[in-house]
């Protein structure tokens, strides 16, 4: 799987230009290659390239914004739980509800994850049953700076909930990817018709350029949803933060039983 997301976009983009390699090696014997090399050609080819990492430069910074969700994700919980723990209620129970929720709240946003199924509805759900808690709480006369905190905590939830589902839902400007598409096919079909005396550096050139671009298009569709999970892709965040959480609660509620 590691050796899949690291070189599963190589290699398809390799299958794809071994493809056109025939094409170009057709082409090179029947003797049309017909078009010079000349400036005009090598600022076409540039400039495509260009495009290209100017749309790979955003479609990253998205990436990299969304690799912080699930760290975030993750904090925000614990602090939910461990500011249940230290609210002090001579009768515990709310409290012990209010935790249980809080893991089934983590429980229904993994599972969202790893079934590539980001249900919204579902998570907002477990949100408002835990927002229930904390009113219960209010109830009691838990401090007001206590439970304001506890609140802070929900809407930061409930930010990065909403942000992952526009990530999930949206495409990065796909005016942008027809650029690109449209970039990539423009220079490859120029490639197949360069004019070059010796085979093997015409193809080699054209095996690399091609690679390249075929690569990265394809891999800024990939990074276009960075939670896709199980899907055979390249490029997804790391979520492990969260699955790890789930541990993490076991292990207090164990300690809890103990008591």
């Amino acid at each position: 799987m590691d050796f899949m997301k690291k070189w599963g976009i190589l290699l398809k983009a390799l299958a794809i230009v071994l493809v056109l390699l025939g094409v170009k090696t057709l082409i090179f014997f029947s003797g049309y290659d017909t078009i010079p090399i000349n400036p005009v050609l090598g600022a076409f080819i540039t400039g495509a390239i260009f495009t290209i990492a100017v749309i790979f430069t955003g479609t990253f910074t998205d990436f990299k914004e969304s690799e912080k969700i699930a760290g975030e994700m993750a904090a925000a919980l614990k602090a939910l739980y461990n500011d249940s723990i230290v609210i002090p209620l001579e009768d515990e129970t709310p409290l012990a509800t209010m935790r249980g929720h809080i893991r089934g709240l983590l429980n229904t946003i993994n599972a969202s994850f790893m079934e590539n199924n980001f249900n919204l509805r579902a998570i907002n759900h477990a949100m408002d049953i835990v927002t229930d808690d904390i009113r219960a709480l209010g109830k009691l006369n838990v401090a007001p700076p206590t439970l304001a905190k506890l609140r802070n905590e929900m809407g930061a939830l409930d930010r990065l909930v909403n942000r992952v589902d526009v990530i999930t839902r949206t495409d990065f400007i796909p005016a942008a990817y027809a650029v690109a598409e449209i970039a990539t096919g423009a220079v490859i079909l120029v490639m197949l018709f360069v004019e070059n005396d010796r085979y093997l550096e015409g193809s080699l050139i054209f095996v690399f350029l091609s690679l390249m671009l075929i690569a990265l298009v394809m891999l800024i569709k990939d990074m276009d949803n960075p939670f896709e999970f199980q899907q055979g892709t390249s490029a997804d965040v790391d979520i492990n933060s969260l699955l790890n959480l789930e541990s993490y609660f076991e292990e207090r509620e164990a300690k809890f039983a103990k008591k």
